[in-house]
This record gives structure tokens, sequence and C-alpha cells, in this order.
């Protein structure tokens, strides 16, 4: 007689587990980004630079951040908890939960055990995951995780979420205008509609001091912008030339004799500290080819008019301003077509660190329809100072019909723009100001915040005090802004349709949902 191998409570049937999961991935997103913002154009003139320099220079519209109301862990708590409810998810359906972010409010404790509040009405304690920390790539670190802990012996059947979230701010000065703030959230399991692309992740990992944050009672990083740069686009470089090698090895391995280029990714998004370098990046890619290229035709397409470039070493051309103007104007029509829409959010709120890369995907699948994204394969780069980056890709499913997985997730961001335009516009003195109050209370125990609740968005987290012993205590802003702010945090998981595990097919995205109410709670005892 055979006996099955015991199963914990929550976990598939013993022959379901043994057979590898399909199609992991990205299920289902949420975005937050904060309520009010600085144009750019105004700062500009307020910070007394040339006109153009932040919004031409820099390619930056507009700029999100927070008062003193939000932190890191007000952020998570805000994007998990609309992921939750949007998708109408029970919590006991989540197994594994990582936070990936590098705004550090506590040298010990997590945000992840911060967002465990969420889940005690549930009951639900059986939840793998911790922070992950490496400047802006702690969010991608993250997702690997989740993602890996799905395709192994380790999985039991649930959903993996990943939070990537940050407050980037800077000093006084030329990187100030390259802040942002703002979390995304990302539910990962089986038959996701952006499936990873297995075996494709071409990763650079190496030491340099270009953005690091020493001062552990400052918010600010120390910057070496020119080595930054430079940092970024070797490991662009470096991590495109792995991931060539990898899928043309695959494609041997298939039997299929085909030359890798740009054009197998039908959209190219990268992690955005400030829009310039994306377009910048994305011409790096078409440099990268050409040079690798046996015998690029010079006389039409995309080479066209290149030959002076054929014999340059890449890692001389940083900043070689004609190979960057050149390769630029060749990829102008590349970057209309893959790259531009995903910096919508970029654009508009700024440099979010780790969320920064997630929130171009998003803006990506807001700004088409299932069908235009259905069966593409989106490049994606991921980096983060000191440092560390990776290139790879999604698959999105060919399934784009009413009600599919991909039509949901599409519709669920589909209102990104109208979010972004809701917000409230602040003078740069205002800005300023709300720079400064954080700057001098940051670590302060013994605090209540100064920034006015009415001013965040309905649904929003916030933080109420900081006690004597630095022990965080938050409260909700209510969906319905007629009830009162604060209420009871039984009604927060009520949905009308509860999904425990990935087996189980994804509801409908409801058009609206009822209007959660929620308590106090802290990072403390409670």
């Amino acid at each position: 007689m055979i006996v099955s191998p015991f199963t914990m409570p929550g976990s598939l049937p013993a022959n379901y587990v043994a057979a590898w999961p399909k199609d992991v991935g990205i299920i289902a997103m949420e975005v937050y980004i904060p309520s009010q913002y600085v144009d750019q154009t105004e700062l500009e003139e307020f910070d007394g630079v040339g006109a153009g320099k932040y919004t031409i220079g820099l390619g930056q519209a507009q700029m999100g951040f927070c008062s003193d109301r939000e932190d890191i862990n007000s952020l998570c708590l805000t994007v998990v908890q609309q992921l939750m409810e949007r998708n109408c998810l029970s919590y006991d359906s989540v197994g594994r939960l990582e936070v990936g972010t590098e705004t550090i409010i506590d040298k010990s404790k997590s945000v992840k055990t911060v967002l465990m509040q969420l889940f005690e009405e549930s009951g639900n304690t059986d939840v793998e995951g911790i922070d992950t920390t490496n400047a802006c790539y702690g969010g991608t670190a993250a997702l690997f995780n989740a993602v890996n802990w799905v395709e192994s012996s380790s999985w039991d059947g649930r959903y993996a979420l990943v939070v990537a979230g940050d407050i980037a701010v800077y000093a006084t000065g030329s990187a100030r205008p390259t802040g942002g703030a703002g979390a995304v959230a990302m539910l990962v399991g089986p038959n996701a509609p952006l499936a990873f692309d297995r075996g494709l992740r071409g990763t650079h990992m190496q030491h340099a001091y270009d953005f690091y944050k020493p001062d552990m009672v400052s918010e600010y990083p120390v910057v070496d912008g020119k080595l930054s740069i430079q940092c970024y686009l070797s490991a662009l470089d470096r991590c495109y030339s792995v991931y060539r090698n990898k899928i043309q090895a695959q494609w041997q391995r298939e039997g299929l004799e085909r030359n890798f280029n740009l054009d197998e990714f039908g959209y190219m998004v990268f992690h955005s500290p400030y829009c310039k370098l994306v377009q910048k990046s994305l011409a790096r890619l078409l440099l990268n080819d050409f040079l690798y290229h046996p015998s690029p035709n010079t006389e039409s397409g995309p080479f066209s008019g290149l030959e002076a470039f054929r014999d340059v070493k890449i890692e001389d051309t940083y900043f070689d301003r004609d190979v960057e103007k050149a390769f630029m104007k060749a990829s102008a029509e590349m970057f209309e077509q893959k790259t531009k829409a995903s910096l919508l959010i970029s654009n508009q709120n700024g440099n979010m660190y780790t969320p920064s890369v997630y929130g171009c995907l998003a803006s990506v699948l807001a700004q088409h329809t299932p069908q235009q994204v259905a069966g593409q394969r989106i490049g994606v780069f991921s980096y983060g100072s000191g440092f560390a980056a990776t290139l790879y890709s999604i698959k999105v499913t060919q399934d784009a019909t009413p009600g599919s997985a991909l039509d949901k997730l599409v519709s669920s961001l589909s209102d990104l723009k109208a979010r972004l335009d809701s917000r409230r516009k602040v003078a740069p003195g205002v800005f300023a100001d709300n720079m400064k109050l954080r700057e001098d209370t940051h670590h302060l125990a013994n605090y209540i915040p100064q920034g006015p609740v009415d001013e965040l968005f309905p649904g929003t987290w916030y933080l109420t005090r900081v006690d004597e012993k630095h022990r965080r205590y938050y409260a909700r802003r209510s969906l319905d802004e007629d009830r009162p702010l604060e209420a009871g945090l039984a009604d927060s998981v009520t949905a009308a349709e509860h999904i425990p595990s990935p087996v189980k097919k994804m509801p409908r995205i409801p058009a609206s949902t009822a209007a959660p109410e929620a308590v106090a709670i802290s990072n403390g005892n409670h």
C-alpha cells in the first residue's frame, strides 16, 4: 500500500504539487502614488536654475512627495490593502509576503511584520518572506524570490505577494528634482497573464559607491552622479549581453537558428531615475545590437548612417556625446513604440526607487488594451546602486478575451492617468517646507505628525504618532469621505468573494467595492 505524502493545511494535493506550476508570474498589480505633487517647471524657477533643466534635461514634468504623515510602513499598508480589496482576495490566500525597500526606519524590525497586522482578522500567520534591501533593486529581488517560491518544493499552493515601496528624497541641490515616492504591490502565482520567461535573466553585480546611505539619522543619500550613470549603463550592457547569450542558447537547444536583438521585445521598460536616462538606455541597447551584429546594414534600416561608430569600444562610450546623439536619433521611432508609454508615472510622479521599474510596467498596461499587449514579450531592466542589476523578460498571455486574467489586470490599471490627474498641485515653497519638516523630524520619538490628513487620498494609511519608544501608530482614511476617518478593522477584510488559492479562478474586479474602514494600528505593541 502506497501512502500519500503528508500535506499541510492550505496546501494543494500531493499530485498537484508534484507538477511544475505553469506560467508563474504577475496576476494582479496595484500602484499607490502620493496625493500631492510639485510642478518641475515651477521648481526650476523656485530653485533659480535655467528653464528646461529639470523638464527637458531630466525629462521630468511633476514630482510626487509625502508629508510627515506618510512613511514606508503607511505606503505599503495602503498599497497592500488596496490590492486585496480591488481583487476581492482573502488574506488567508497569501502564503508569502516580501517587501523590497531601501527606505529604512528601523534597523531591526521589517516593514513586512508591520503589514502582518492586515492579516490578523483572517488568523493567517503562516506567511513566509521578509524585507529585501539593495537600493532600487530590492523590489526585483523580492519578486524573484516570490516566483522562485511558487516554482519550488516549498510552495503550498497559495499566492505570493510582493511589495516594492520607497520615499525618494534628496538634500537641496541638483539631485532633489529626481525624487519621488510610491509603492507597487504584485500578486504572484501560476497561470499568470504576465508569465516570467524561465531561465532568461541576465544579472550583473559589482561593488561601487555610486549612491549609498551611510548616515543612519538622515533620509538623504550620498550620490556620485557621474559614477552612478556609468554604473547604470555598464550594468545595462552586461545584463543585455548575458540575456542575449541565454536566449540564443535556449533557441539553439530548440533547434532554432536566430540572432537576438531588440525586435524580440514588444515593449522595453527600465528602472527610471529620470526619464531622459531611460531614453538614453534604449539607445544604448541599439548600440549593443549594432556592435554585436557581424555585418550590420548601414545603408538602410535602424543602423543607417552609423558606420562611423563600427569600431568603438562600448566601455569608452558612457559619456561620448557623438555616440549618444547618433543612437538616440536612430532609436527614436523604437523609443516611441517600445518605451515611451512606460514613462507615464516616472514623468509625472518621479523616481520611486524600488517600485520605479514596476510603475513603468504598470504604465504600459494602463495605456494599452489587452489585445495590444497579448502575446508580447516585455523586456525589464532593474538596477540598484551599489550595484545590482538584472535584465529579464515577461511573456504576456495570448488570452485577451473579456473576463480573462489579462483583461482584469489591464482594467484594474486603466484609471492610472485619472489617479495622477486627481492629485493636488502645491507650490514649490510648500514642497520645500515639507522636505524641511521631514528632515527636522526624521526619527524623532514622542512625535505627532503635522501634515493634514484630509489631503490624503481616501483609503490611505497614515502615521498618527510615534511614541517615546519610537513605536509607530497608524490609521486609515475612510474610503467614504462622509464617514469618520477611523473606525473598525473588522470590516476591512470583508469582500463579495474570496479566493482561497491560485487553483481557483480570479474573480472579475468589481467596478466598485464597499467602503471598508480601519482602526488605528501600530508597528509595535497594540
